[in-house]
């Protein structure tokens, strides 16, 4: 908890820096919520998006961006995993997976700003604790 906590300060520091106001969670690889913030004017729609961002990140452990490269919308594979991961599934960049020594740990989404801005302020987040890596 105290370094999801962390990756959520690293990512809002860089939304600061941006000036854009984002949601960001941090999600096990079980799909459970570790931490979560919405910053002042954030739009509340995105705290849902930010959350289903890592969840899909976690998921599959890839960035949300090179999930939405991947997908065909309304493709039969794509439905069954939505359908399958209960409407947490969003493949919109703006996600990172989390790994420590080569394992996937989590993911932190983020969402409210660009989807470039919103991957660059997870990749801040992750990048702030040593070890952790948005890649393996």
């Amino acid at each position: 908890m105290d370094e999801a906590i962390h990756v959520i300060e690293g990512a809002l520091a860089k939304a600061k820096e941006m000036i854009v106001r984002v949601s960001v969670a941090v999600i096990d690889v079980g799909g459970n919520l570790i931490a979560f913030t919405r910053m002042d004017g954030a739009a509340p729609s995105t705290a849902i998006v930010s959350q289903g961002k890592a969840h899909s990140s976690a998921m599959f452990g890839r960035t949300s961006g090179d999930i939405q490269q991947r997908v065909q919308i309304g493709s039969a594979p794509t439905t069954t995993v939505m359908a399958a991961a209960g409407g947490v599934f969003v493949p919109w960049q703006g996600a990172v997976p989390i790994f420590r020594d080569g394992i996937i740990e989590a993911a932190c989404g983020v969402s409210g700003a660009t989807s470039e801005q919103d991957e660059e302020c997870a990749r801040a987040g992750v990048g702030s604790i040593p070890g952790l890596k948005p890649e393996r």
